[in-house]
């Protein structure tokens, strides 16, 4: 796991300060002014990208991926909720009744959760969910930068564009729809740089066990993106290595002093979620999502993005699974840039950096390949052309990964080539190791690059009403009815599609976590669990009839005729869950779709009979 220099051995003399791959000294005033200026350049512009939802926060979501929000405003209550509780921040029997969740084979965002826990208490989970997306996206682009001018050799500016283009690329933004690990990108650049140190100074033991510790701080917040990098660096140290073999041989000892370290801290802090994730109850082995659905088109990365300067013009392309994966859309002038970039840097470099830019050329083009699925996709189609992620895609880890999000790792190494590029402008002989600049006048550089990324400037996120939670539930109206520890039933029964019932538990932990007295369990709920195809996952449970009866009376407004069959089965359900009340709140919000309370109302009057007005919320009490 290591990262070439540009032009020199990876561990540059001492007696060469100004060497590439050397740090700027830290107090360097001009070094510390670039890094404000890109530190504020990058928190405003996350402030504005995602600006419609800071704009009313108890009453804006997701306009896209509401879901989502729900069910990562849901985590960060719960972690509260267990630091203060003293109980498993990886495994809870408060959803999914009676069953539980293994919170490790989800997106648990454990550190996140218990960082932010004094925040979720005072302010509620959705502001400790804006703020962290707000901050996921402004240090993403300011690691990038750090990681290009502190460890690769970029001048300051040029660092700047290929750190605001890795922070606020368009599958950063499509994202930002509400992921809060995929959007966590800043950890990345700072694993890439502490492997770098690892070999270029001889402190490995020290720099070892911080990345062991950045290691579980990644598998903490998203192991899949964790996966993604190991892989990345993997074939680009292999493809480096056989460059350069003598350097190699040079570098061995200090990189295995120094991984084997990590791979003991990492191992101790990460051994009990490492054991729930592969042999804990309530798991799985791969996500049970198509890879022929979750696949990048191939199309896509000469397309632009929806929420982009060219989107807003109407020059999109809608060739993603959904508005969340978009995972490549880079658009044709930047792929021509890094293309003819990258000759150039290739023919002006020297033979040390030359074995870098190839190494990088291979990783972008393993994973532009294996981002295609098992099948390529062109223009939105199938083609029936076999490809190479057919034969790794059914392996172990593989098997838990889309294959379109593998297009992930190819943005930071687009924008490691801006940031040479930009340098080979001012500073030829930093970036390539050849003291003539690059051919033609420096303005015609300038407008490449503008026609290129200005079009990718994004836009602000959509947003979309959402009513808060009901005051039954916010101000623990709900306790007069169900004992601490027992079973609330929304209706409908709570998954990704309507995710209310998650969002009431949400606010009820966090209230907990505060110095509230109880909590409530759920039925079903919106996580990863078992019972998808040949042992692999799905969302939620497997349905139990009185759920698919009120979801689909929420998506159509029907109300199906209500006989004897389907009140036992509503009897039995409400058995299985331990149910206490179920409750129908006045607006039931569908992530997808609209929904029709009032026939919900009318189907639950006919199942149960008239139920109670409570505070403002329909409810009806289960009989012991």
């Amino acid at each position: 796991m290591s990262i070439a220099s540009q032009r020199t051995p990876l561990t540059p003399p001492a007696s060469e300060p100004n060497a590439p791959d050397a740090a700027p000294a830290s107090g360097n005033p001009r070094t510390w002014r670039a890094d404000l200026l890109v530190a504020a350049v990058s928190l405003l512009t996350a402030g504005w990208v995602t600006g419609a939802l800071w704009a009313d926060p108890a009453h804006r979501a997701s306009g896209v991926n509401s879901g989502d929000q729900a069910f990562f405003e849901w985590l960060l209550s719960y972690g509260a909720y267990a630091i203060t509780h003293g109980v498993d921040p990886l495994f809870t029997h408060l959803l999914n009744v009676p069953d539980g969740v293994n919170l490790a084979v989800n997106t648990s965002i454990t550190v996140y959760a218990v960082v932010f826990a004094p925040l979720t208490i005072l302010a509620g989970p959705t502001a400790t969910f804006l703020a962290i997306l707000t901050l996921n996206l402004a240090l993403s682009a300011f690691a990038w930068y750090r990681l290009f001018s502190r460890h690769l050799g970029a001048a300051p500016w040029a660092a700047a564009v290929g750190g605001l283009f890795c922070g606020f690329a368009p599958a950063m933004i499509s994202h930002a729809n509400a992921h809060l690990n995929w959007t966590a990108q800043w950890v990345i650049p700072l694993i890439i740089g502490r492997c770098l140190l690892l070999i270029r100074r001889g402190r490995p033991v020290r720099d070892g066990a911080i990345l062991g510790l950045l290691i579980a701080v990644c598998f903490s917040i998203a192991a899949e993106a964790l996966f993604f990098t190991a892989l990345a660096l993997g074939v680009f140290t292999l493809a480096w290595a056989l460059s350069r073999r003598t350097e190699t041989r040079a570098l061995l000892r200090p990189a295995l002093t120094g991984l084997g370290t990590a791979a003991l801290i990492a191992g101790a802090l990460l051994a009990y979620p490492l054991w729930l994730h592969f042999l804990g109850p309530q798991g799985y082995h791969g996500t049970g999502f198509d890879p022929k659905v979750h696949n990048e088109d191939l199309a896509a990365y000469a397309a632009w993005p929806e929420r982009s300067l060219a989107g807003a013009l109407g020059l999109n392309a809608k060739l993603a699974a959904n508005p969340t994966e978009e995972n490549s859309f880079f658009g044709a002038p930047l792929l021509l840039l890094i293309i003819v970039g990258l000759v150039l840097l290739w023919r002006r470099a020297d033979r040390a950096h030359r074995a870098t830019l190839r190494a990088l050329a291979i990783v972008a083009g393993v994973f532009i390949v294996l981002s295609l699925g098992p099948e390529l996709r062109w223009l939105g189609r199938l083609t029936g052309t076999p490809m190479p992620e057919a034969l790794v895609g059914g392996l172990p880890i593989f098997n838990a990964a889309l294959p379109s999000r593998l297009a992930l790792i190819v943005a930071p190494v687009f924008g490691l080539l801006l940031a040479w590029l930009g340098t080979a402008l001012t500073r030829p002989e930093t970036a390539t190791g050849n003291p003539r600049p690059l051919p033609g006048p420096r303005w015609v550089w300038v407008a490449a690059f503008a026609v290129a990324l200005v079009p990718l400037v994004p836009t602000q996120l959509l947003a979309r009403d959402r009513v808060p939670v009901p005051h039954f539930f916010a101000e623990g109206t709900w306790r007069q009815y169900v004992a601490d520890g027992g079973t609330v039933v929304p209706v409908p029964i709570t998954n990704d599609l309507v995710p209310d019932g998650q969002r009431w538990q949400a606010a009820a932990l966090a209230d907990a976590a505060g110095g509230g007295k109880g909590v409530f369990r759920l039925p079903a709920g919106f996580f990863l669990g078992p019972g998808g195809p040949n042992g692999t996952g799905r969302i939620g449970p497997i349905p139990r009839p009185t759920q698919t009866l009120l979801e689909e009376v929420a998506k159509t407004g029907t109300v199906p005729p209500i006989g004897d069959t389907e009140r036992a089965a509503l009897r039995e359900d409400l058995r299985y869950w331990q149910g206490s009340i179920v409750v129908l709140a006045d607006d039931v919000h569908g992530a997808h779709w609209p929904t029709y309370q009032p026939a919900l109302l009318q189907t639950m009057t006919a199942l149960l009979g008239a139920p109670e007005r409570v505070d403002d919320v329909w409810l009806w009490r289960v009989p012991n």
